[in-house]
């Protein structure tokens, strides 16, 4: 994992060593999703992500920011955590399920709001790295076809989420109509094809992203070879 603090520097060479590897001539990196908002905590209210799966609609009047623009595959994601108190810390802990915790979601959206889990990454204790930003390198990366959809899995809780915001951000959460004020019954997506609606919107930021390695496009040059 490399987490983007001074003491970074073996585990941020092996990560660029693993995506040397496994990034072909013609392949692109892209990174799917921004991190460069800040999260609430340690703030009061000090809010945080808890028991959903959710994914980012807009970042101002930006659409589309988390969704695949290429095939490819994952090789890593980011995110971006706040640094909760300690009182805070026991809160959450008691009241959502134990200690904070995450994971990549990689989703295929349907009509009316539903989607289906296509592929997972590991579940990562968060923390070790609350304060932080931290990228985690997979160890088997996800393969992902244009047009899926970017979202993170939170089947505790993570302070990831910005303050309520008014310049036109909002994600959508893995939560039924009518259930959009219930955030500690638990609506996680956490199999693989798991369908879900995502009906229920609000007005912030969560604070993660994905490290795509494009599919590499033939060379012509090469095409005719035999």
């Amino acid at each position: 994992m490399r987490v983007m603090a001074p003491r970074t520097l073996m585990v941020a060479v092996a990560l660029a060593a693993a995506l040397a590897a496994a990034t072909p001539a013609s392949a692109k990196v892209v990174e799917i999703g921004r991190t460069d908002a800040a999260p609430a905590c340690p703030a009061a209210p000090c809010l945080a992500v808890s028991r959903t799966t959710g994914y980012q609609i807009k970042v101002a009047d930006e659409r589309g920011s988390f969704v695949v623009p290429e095939d490819g595959k994952i090789v890593a994601w980011t995110i971006a955590l706040g640094k909760p108190t300690t009182e805070q810390i026991a809160f959450f802990d008691k009241g959502l399920g134990g200690p904070a915790s995450a994971r990549l979601t990689i989703l295929r959206a349907g009509k009316t709001l539903f989607s289906r889990v296509v592929s997972q990454s590991p579940i990562q204790q968060l923390a070790p790295y609350f304060g932080q930003t931290v990228q985690f390198p997979l160890g088997r990366s996800l393969n992902v076809k244009k047009g899926y959809v970017i979202a993170l899995t939170v089947p505790t809780w993570a302070p990831a989420l910005t303050q309520l915001l008014t310049d036109h951000s909002s994600w959508r959460a893995a939560r039924p109509k009518g259930k959009c004020n219930d955030t500690s019954t638990q609506t996680a997506q956490s199999a693989l094809k798991q369908v879900a609606q995502y009906r229920c919107l609000y007005k912030a930021r969560l604070t993660y992203s994905a490290t795509l390695v494009t599919r590499p496009v033939p060379n012509p040059a090469e095409t005719g070879r035999r």
